[in-house]
């Protein structure tokens, strides 16, 4: 996992790749892949229909480029990495879109690392990026074609890749600090729209092992202020997990609250200082090349008016250390908080295949 990590996600923190195509005198020149592909039979209850796709995970297929290079004190770095999804091969024939969700340069010293260029979120970061069905399917997506949402919506929200300026401290002994601040999102309209300082975010991660348990445990923030006129929306949002490991069994809870702030992803748009909140707790344990996983999770978010929870079954196989395949089942439900009727009632197996370099 977490070569998997490094790989298909690349966090910035140490992006690293298994095929480095140059390495002399300081200088060094990597590529990274992930594809996959899943079988994916959906029963939606509420509109009684049935369909079956062939379709990505949760996980877009990614190509990433990884640059190092050693001047004196200083390591300087970059990555850019390109998604792309295969869920639109009829809706768009061969022109499937693309999107580049990091490009990047890093700063790296004794005092840390300064991230500059476009990135994920510090706000919900580790929640995802330390979610158990990463690679997996998850939670149906806003229509039959679209991208699955793994646990996003149902435990935490996405952490949108956006504009930043990143600072993080060097390790510390397991602990390490992360403070940013990014492009804000406009979440008030008018013709005097107004951001006067820029979205902040942070995090704090902390790993150690104890007695043989490998723990780790994060909290994550954001805020923002946005003006139009009369209307002010200030936007609050933070995020928290505990992850424990020892022998093959592993149990994670984390959890978000909110207030002003979008619970499924960033956008721009109208909000208000509504309330959201969400959990996720998961268990999973691993013999041999497989690796069972069970998750639940709730949010609740008034400021959208839903209601929703995910339950997931997963079977994960390593054929070797670049190759895995995938059975997974899902239950997904969502509600209209007002009103308590339910809008989405979708059953979901997925089988799938995943190759990574």
């Amino acid at each position: 996992m977490a070569i998997a990590m490094a790989s298909a996600l690349c966090a910035s923190a140490g992006a690293s790749a298994a095929v480095e195509l140059y390495n002399q005198d300081g200088t060094s020149f990597s590529v990274d892949g992930y594809f996959n592909a899943f079988y994916v039979n959906r029963s939606e209850d509420v509109s009684d229909t049935r369909d079956s796709r062939i379709k990505m995970g949760f996980l877009p297929n990614t190509i990433g480029f990884n640059f190092s290079k050693e001047m004196g004190d200083l390591t300087l770095g970059g990555r850019s990495s390109f998604w792309t999804t295969i869920n639109d091969s009829l809706d768009s024939p061969t022109d499937t879109a693309i999107d580049v969700r990091q490009f990047y340069a890093t700063v790296d010293g004794s005092f840390g690392q300064v991230l500059i260029g476009k990135d994920f979120g510090l706000y919900a970061r580790s929640n995802i990026f330390l979610d158990e069905i990463l690679m997996g399917f998850g939670s149906p997506g806003g229509s039959p074609g679209g991208v699955s949402f793994g646990n996003i919506r149902t435990g935490y929200a996405y952490p949108t890749p956006s504009a930043q300026i990143t600072y993080r401290s060097p390790d510390m002994s397991g602990l390490q600090i992360a403070v940013g601040a990014l492009d804000p999102a406009d979440t008030v309209t008018g013709v005097a729209d107004e951001n006067s300082a820029p979205r902040f975010e942070s995090e704090v991660t902390y790993s150690t092992n104890l007695s043989n348990v490998a723990l780790t445990g994060w909290v994550n923030g954001r805020y923002q202020s946005a003006e139009s006129g009369a209307t002010t929306v200030d936007s609050t949002a933070v995020g928290y997990g505990l992850k424990a490991s020892v022998a093959g069994l592993t149990l994670a809870a984390s959890g978000f609250s909110s207030k002003g702030d979008n619970p499924v992803l960033i956008v721009n748009g109208p909000l208000t200082e509504d309330d959201a909140d969400g959990y996720l707790v998961q268990g999973s344990y691993t013999f041999g090349a497989n690796r069972v996983v069970l998750s639940y999770g709730e949010t609740d978010a008034e400021i959208l008016n839903l209601e929703t929870e995910n339950t997931t079954i997963g079977l994960f196989h390593d054929i070797n250390s670049n190759f895995k395949v995938v059975a997974e089942y899902s239950m997904y439900e969502d509600k209209n908080r007002s009103s308590g009727v339910t809008t989405t009632d979708a059953d979901t197996i997925a089988l799938g295949a995943i190759v990574m370099f």
